[in-house]
């Protein structure tokens, strides 16, 4: 009782005179003389303020208690129940001094002293003209003159109850309408919107009875600046119909249903004046909505029977689409509903849907046709995983047993994102903001279940992946390869659709954040599929913002400075894709060109040597000319500086009298250890991706004619396959050693150095063998047709 009593929200006022919430907790005095205000979810700080004995407090309808703290600084707190406001009321006033009986601790320092002594004496209540038509105007004067001075707002709202002066105003109403006084109900208009401007919850109690409450709408239809009156009673009587998805058998429910709906189209529909927002008089029509809807949602909750049955109803297979469109908008708004409970209550509100089998329901709703149906539906599903991922999770998980990929709930949620019909994607852009959150490991930490994160990545990308990468392999498929001078000539589809260029955008977003928290899982499904590849391609698009998010894929691969990374992108030559671009973009200076400068900027910074050595070896040609940036030539001066430290350290060795063989054989060796990297932490050593790489270690070399040459033009030839077919053969030909080491091992007597993906040491011996080499290449290159500036083949 005790936590409900002084359950309060602590509102401040600020620079436009609104009323801005703060949060929602419990107040104390932790002293005599201070008001603490704690937050009830998360236990914080709300507020901290000292009871000055010259400060004047104000209490007001009976739950609200302002006070200023400094000039510009008013403080408010709003409280659930009467009795705590009383309870803090009288500790203000103890601390004062005053009488409790008082609503108002001080004389408001900002009415002159003439305002004052028009006040009325306390306990005298203020006088009320005749209920009559023609002492209307002088009513509604005295209201405008009152709405300044809070004393004297306080002294007519408690005139107007003990009087019963509200309900003879709207009888006069009645008779003013039907004898047509256009001035009388002039009047009326503004004596109405006076009494709304009182903030007083109990003036609202008798205005928004049944009995009352449409003819207060029928006063406010009368405005002056209007030549028409507004038809605001015919909208809620006629247009508005309620409608009961399962007849509500509790009158009290009903009751509450209506008026909260009256009510809401009262603040949002007919008094959105810039003055009620800038004096802020209807803080407390917010707050009478606001517990309205508590009341409504703690009611529908409990009468189980009554959810159990539109449960039953919404996945009936024989329920019309009708029917289900309104269960599923019934939902939606009980939903939004429960936004307004506390934390407690609002947790065992969502454990009642999900028990009823909420989640269930939505997979059959999220399928249909019916757009309408299913944006109610993201909707509710929004709201779920809000609330508590690890329930979506744990749901989706048990799954499998029962059903089919294509009908998981997650796989429902992907599929329609996919097929979103909105041209601007807004439906996507949710449902990927919500896969999201229940793919992030920063919310799977719960106590509760500490295998969490292993058991929903495992299952996400067994169960769910395939089908969210889908769009992506679809539109980056391969065309037939023509075998072209031993080569394989890739021609990738980029998508030319803006709609499906921001789906696949979306996508790529989606699996960025994939690569930067999910580890090893991301990683074994880029590399035994070969996504980055398929990524890469997207390079090519005509819409430069996929582009980029293609590029900014690879840069948070990069950024991992992760050795199987670097490997796998040096084996796949994957960065002649960025460097085509590059060139392709030519001399404009764009966001393209500048995100794909501060890639290479941030290998050098980073020094990654295996992919510095890689670019330096195979296209510093192409790259040389660029010098609006040092990045390029930075990247040269790290790699000579690697060439010499690992020159320095051979000679050492050759001090040691060791022949070449045997240093061959040393650093052959020593490349194989440092590959020799466990797999066990990827999935138990028997992963795809262990079988990647322990075909990687088998292979020791590859045919010449599968390396990209360096021409004497200064272009570049490249022969070989870039698919992951090619990268994975089993055949014959054999890849060079990784450059991911720091030495690299020269070719074995008798076979010619290769020149694709080089070492980083040239040794002395084989400098003779390197100028025949050269010699052979220009004249291949003299014989064969001139290439395109362009990469790749």
């Amino acid at each position: 009782m005790s936590d409900t009593r002084r359950r309060v929200k602590v509102y401040t006022l600020n620079e436009e005179r609104q009323w801005e919430d703060r949060g929602t907790g419990h107040v104390c005095c932790s002293e005599p003389d201070s008001l603490t205000v704690t937050g009830e979810a998360d236990g914080s700080l709300l507020l901290e303020s000292k009871i000055n004995p010259d400060t004047a407090y104000q209490k007001q309808q009976d739950t609200l208690i302002v006070w200023s703290e400094a000039e510009n600084y008013d403080l408010a707190l709003s409280f659930q129940e009467k009795a705590g406001c009383d309870e803090i009321w009288e500790k203000i006033c103890q601390v004062q001094g005053k009488d409790p009986s008082v609503e108002i601790t001080q004389d408001p320092v900002d009415e002159s002293e003439e305002e004052r002594l028009e006040e009325p004496e306390p306990g005298h209540l203020l006088e009320l003209p005749l209920c009559e038509p023609e002492r209307l105007e002088e009513l509604a004067e005295l209201v405008t003159s009152v709405l300044p001075s809070p004393v004297r707002r306080e002294k007519l709202a408690l005139a107007l109850l003990t009087s019963g002066y509200i309900r003879k105003l709207l009888l006069l109403f009645r008779a003013s309408e039907e004898a047509g006084d256009r001035q009388g109900l002039q009047h009326l208009y503004q004596i109405v919107r006076g009494l709304l401007f009182l903030n007083k919850a109990t003036l609202f109690e008798v205005m928004f009875a049944d009995d009352c409450i449409m003819d207060v709408v029928g006063c406010l239809e009368y405005e002056p600046a209007l030549l028409q009156p507004k038809r605001h009673r015919e909208f809620l009587t006629k247009t508005a119909r309620f409608r009961e998805v399962i007849p509500i058998t509790d009158s009290e429910l009903r009751q509450k249903i209506h008026q909260t709906y009256r009510v809401q189209y009262i603040q949002d529909i007919i008094l959105p004046t810039q003055s009620v927002f800038e004096d802020n008089f209807l803080s407390t029509l917010s707050s009478f909505i606001f517990y309205n809807k508590v009341d409504i949602v703690s009611m529908l909750q409990e009468d189980e029977k009554f959810l159990t049955e539109v449960f039953a109803q919404l996945t009936d297979e024989s329920t019309e689409d009708t029917k289900r469109r309104e269960l599923v908008n019934f939902f939606k708004e009980f939903c939004a509903f429960s936004q307004t409970l506390q934390p407690q209550s609002r947790d065992t509100f969502f454990k009642t849907l999900a028990n009823l089998g909420i989640l269930p329901a939505l997979e059959i709703v999220m399928g249909m046709d019916d757009v309408q149906v299913k944006a109610a539906a993201t909707d509710i599903f929004s709201y779920l995983v809000e609330f508590s991922p690890s329930m979506v999770r744990e749901f989706v998980m048990q799954e499998p047993q029962q059903a089919d990929d294509d009908v998981l709930l997650i796989n429902v949620v992907i599929k329609q994102m996919i097929c979103d019909s909105d041209p601007e994607l807004g439906g996507a852009v949710q449902l990927m903001g919500l896969l999201r959150t229940l793919i992030d490991p920063e919310n799977m930490l719960a106590p509760a279940s500490k295998t969490e994160k292993s058991e929903f990545l495992t299952f996400f990308y067994k169960y769910c992946m395939h089908v969210l990468t889908a769009p992506l392999l679809a539109n980056t498929a391969e065309e037939d390869r023509d075998l072209t001078e031993g080569a394989a000539k890739v021609n990738p589809v980029c998508p030319d659709n803006f709609q499906t260029a921001q789906l696949l955008a979306l996508i790529l977003e989606l699996l960025t954040f994939c690569v930067e928290h999910h580890a090893y899982h991301i990683k074994n499904y880029i590399m035994t599929r070969d996504l980055l590849r398929r990524v890469l391609t997207l390079m090519n698009s005509k819409h430069t913002f996929l582009a980029l998010c293609a590029l900014r894929f690879m840069r948070r691969i990069i950024g991992l400075k992760d050795e199987y990374y670097n490997r796998y992108i040096v084996k796949g030559n994957l960065i002649e894709p960025v460097i085509n671009a590059l060139l392709d973009n030519g001399t404009r200076y764009n966001l393209l060109n500048s995100a794909i400068i501060e890639l290479f900027e941030f290998i050098r910074v980073e020094d990654i040597k295996s992919l510095i050595a890689h670019i330096v070896d195979n296209f510093y040609t192409a790259l040389e000319s660029i010098e609006y940036v040092q990045t390029f030539k930075g990247l040269k001066g790290r790699y000579e500086q690697e060439k010499e430290r690992q020159s320095r350290g051979l000679s050492r060795y050759r001090r040691d009298a060791r022949s070449f063989e045997d240093d061959e054989d040393m650093w052959l060796n020593e490349d194989e250890e440092e590959e020799d990297v466990p797999d066990a932490g990827l999935d138990k050593g028997k992963s795809d991706y262990g079988k990647f790489m322990e075909s990687e270690k088998v292979k020791e070399s590859q045919d010449k004619e599968n390396q990209p040459k360096r021409t004497a033009s200064g272009s570049f030839k490249f022969t070989f396959s870039h698919s992951a077919a090619a990268a994975n053969t089993t055949n014959g030909s054999k890849p060079p050693p990784s450059t991911s080491s720091s030495r690299a091992a020269a070719p074995p007597p008798g076979q010619a150095r290769q020149t694709g993906l080089v070492g980083l040491v040239d040794y002395p011996d084989d400098e003779d063998e390197d100028e025949e080499e050269e010699e052979e290449e220009e004249a291949d290159e003299e014989q064969s047709p001139r290439k395109r500036p362009r990469l790749s083949s």
